[in-house]
């Protein structure tokens, strides 16, 4: 098994990037091998199957969407409210917006995993563990809201985002403006 960890980290961004542009059957090996300029050959040999393909996209995406330490410290420090929660979301939403590609490839594997039941297992265990970690990062953090508060941001940020890298029905509104009436809307007010 190849061992590179850069290149693996580039065959996986060439891979997000065919997704992006060619959709989920347009994702093969060897299109990734020529969208990375590498041999032919090179991206089986770091991902055996389209199932270890699939897999590494995801540890790939996932990575490429975490916020970094320094935006994690620096919010730790504030005082957990409705207004800190605004905040790690209108980040979230600014790194999907930010990392399109990223945006796109996700939700062409969501898409395909519709058709694929095979895909489905690995997508929706995917979604679910980041999911979970989402609702244990909020309580940690003593943020507002339970599991099914994030659950509905979770519905609504896919939406805000398809709408968002696609084809708007609002685009004179700012993205950070929908963020905090969505907070505004699904967070309840403790008195």
């Amino acid at each position: 098994m190849a061992k590179n960890e850069t290149r693996r980290n580039a065959l996986a961004d060439a891979g997000i990037a065919v997704l992006a542009s060619e959709g989920s059957r347009g994702l093969t090996h060897r299109a990734i091998d020529e969208r990375a300029g590498v041999p032919i050959g090179t991206a089986s040999n770091y991902f055996r199957s389209r199932e270890a393909l699939i897999a590494g996209l995801f540890e790939r995406i996932g990575a490429r969407l975490a916020p970094t330490p320094e935006d994690l410290e620096r919010r730790a420090a504030q005082e957990p409210s409705r207004e800190l929660f605004a905040e790690y979301l209108r980040d979230i939403v600014r790194r999907l917006s930010t990392e399109r590609e990223v945006t796109l490839a996700l939700f062409e594997l969501r898409l395909e995993s519709a058709r694929r039941p095979d895909l489905a297992d690995t997508v929706s265990s995917w979604l679910r563990a980041g999911f979970a970690a989402d609702v244990a990062f909020n309580e940690a953090a003593g943020l507002p809201g339970g599991a099914r508060e994030i659950a509905l941001f979770h519905y609504a940020i896919d939406g805000l985002l398809l709408d968002r890298l696609t084809s708007s029905i609002d685009p004179e509104t700012s993205t950070d403006a929908i963020v905090d009436a969505l907070v505004e809307g699904l967070l309840p007010r403790h008195p």
